[in-house]
């Protein structure tokens, strides 16, 4: 009898734990390549980090800046245009993460300040990631 109850509560416990796993499955991919908290969704800091490491390893002259170039088609002219307010034609580390920022928010229209796999997924969503990837 109690070893019955026992396997009863150990299957209980399994069929328990799938939607956590589940959940560790979709947390795969862009969201989990950018999640360093692991909390299952990504947030600006997250976000700033990984566009700072790509700003990084594309600014490749060492000026301290980007130019349409050296982003490899990761935005549009116009986009690039637009975050470049002093119009010099690049794109400083500042001036990169303002861009940035905006983006994060045009790809959070719930506005919680946090992005899920399905945002991330979005038109507005893949774009982000284009500049932080």
């Amino acid at each position: 009898m109690k070893k019955t109850m026992l396997l009863g509560a150990l299957a209980f416990a399994g069929v328990m734990a799938l939607p956590a796993t589940s959940a560790l499955a979709k947390a795969t991919g862009p969201v989990a390549a950018l999640d360093t908290d692991n909390d299952g969704t990504v947030d600006l800091n997250e976000v700033k980090k990984s566009a700072t490491e790509l700003f990084t390893r594309l600014e490749k002259d060492s000026d301290g800046t980007v130019d349409i170039k050296e982003m490899k088609g990761r935005v549009s002219k116009k986009d690039f245009k637009t975050a470049d307010p002093d119009n010099d034609g690049t794109l400083s580390k500042d001036e990169f993460l303002v861009m940035v920022a905006g983006m994060f928010k045009d790809a959070d229209p719930d506005s919680d300040g946090t992005l899920d796999a399905k945002e991330l997924a979005s038109k507005k969503g893949k774009a982000l990631l284009r500049v932080t990837r």
